[in-house]
């Protein structure tokens, strides 16, 4: 969505020239190679650097992959979703560049203030929707006459797919967003000023043979008390991968009142079937071991210690006579 964005029927009248002979493809090319000035748009500030813009696309991957995964199980179908392009523009030039009826999915991020908003191709809506409703996921483009239950299913489709969204933004902040409102018609939502700078994160959604866009749109004041977080000092930092002092001792803690298991194995045997069954009391097994060989001490299944039987205090006990050599094998 970088440069300037045309609207549908901008769009329109292009094609036609082209078609129609009124404009020459070729002489558009050359016009383009032989502009060297840009144009700044002072109304058009960029407030995130390209160091916070790559932090954002590393979140925004991880939820692609896990809205993959959450629409996969809920639809039962090949669907493939990922992060196409991450660009800040005015809030006014996201409005045009989106149909002027599509499915806006609009929710807040608690703790943080202002809302997100998801629009959803109605391409895409359409063909989750025919999913859900037992269809092969067949698209219609009709998001201007929704019935009311069709406006409850999708909006519903997406309600629980939030989670997915918190879980991306664990390692930078703990949110829990919450769907308050569903449009179809961009018009009808100002969550910003037209010329507050946004932040648009495009997936690419494949839904069987069928494709299309979603589209995030987050304002710069909901992510304005993290911008500190997405730099890339923050995520490199060392201690926030060093335990504090107090959660290695608790960690100690535990792991010393930690019970596993210690068996002496005396030795072992191998019968037959028919020598198992037909064992009866009184009967001797030879084990593979004889009494003056020390015993393996297993800790955890795992050989540790050689020691030798005794009793203590009329008990039966085992002595630690050295370390099973390979035990310490097993480790390496």
């Amino acid at each position: 969505m970088s440069g300037e964005v045309l609207s549908q029927n901008e769009i329109d009248a292009l094609l036609s020239a082209i078609s129609t002979g009124e404009a020459d493809a070729e002489e558009l090319k050359k016009e383009v190679k032989e502009k060297k000035v840009k144009v700044y748009d002072f109304k058009r500030a960029l407030r995130f650097s390209k160091d916070q813009i790559r932090s954002l696309t590393r979140i925004h991957d991880n939820f692609a992959r896990l809205l993959t995964t959450h629409f996969s199980a809920k639809l039962r179908t090949y669907i493939h979703i990922s992060v196409s392009s991450v660009d800040q523009v005015p809030y006014e030039e996201f409005i045009r560049s989106i149909p002027n009826m599509t499915i806006l999915n609009l929710f807040d991020v608690h703790p943080m203030e202002g809302r997100i908003m998801m629009e959803v191709n109605p391409t895409i809506a359409y063909a989750m929707l025919d999913r859900v409703m037992g269809g092969i996921g067949i698209t219609h483009n009709k998001a201007d006459s929704l019935t009311e239950i069709e406006t409850n299913i999708i909006s519903n489709l997406f309600e629980n797919a939030l989670g997915n969204y918190k879980e991306a933004w664990q390692s930078i902040a703990d949110i829990d967003p919450e769907m308050t409102e569903f449009e179809v018609n961009p018009q009808f939502v100002q969550m910003v000023s037209p010329n507050e700078t946004v932040v648009v994160i495009s997936l690419n959604t494949q839904i069987g043979e069928i494709s299309g866009v979603i589209n995030l749109c987050i304002p710069h004041v909901v992510l304005e008390p993290i911008i500190p977080k997405l730099s890339v000092h923050y995520w490199m930092q060392s201690d926030r991968n060093e335990a504090k002092p107090e959660e290695t001792k608790l960690l100690e803690k535990r792991i010393m009142t930690a019970q596993i298991p210690v068996v002496a194995l005396l030795g072992a045997s191998e019968l037959t079937i028919e020598e198992f069954l037909s064992l009866e009391v009184g009967d001797c097994i030879t084990l593979d071991k004889s009494v003056t060989d020390p015993l393996t001490v297993l800790v955890g299944n795992k050989p540790k210690f050689l020691g030798q039987a005794g009793r203590v205090s009329r008990r039966q006990a085992v002595q630690i006579l050295d370390h099973d050599i390979r035990g310490e094998q097993d480790e390496q």
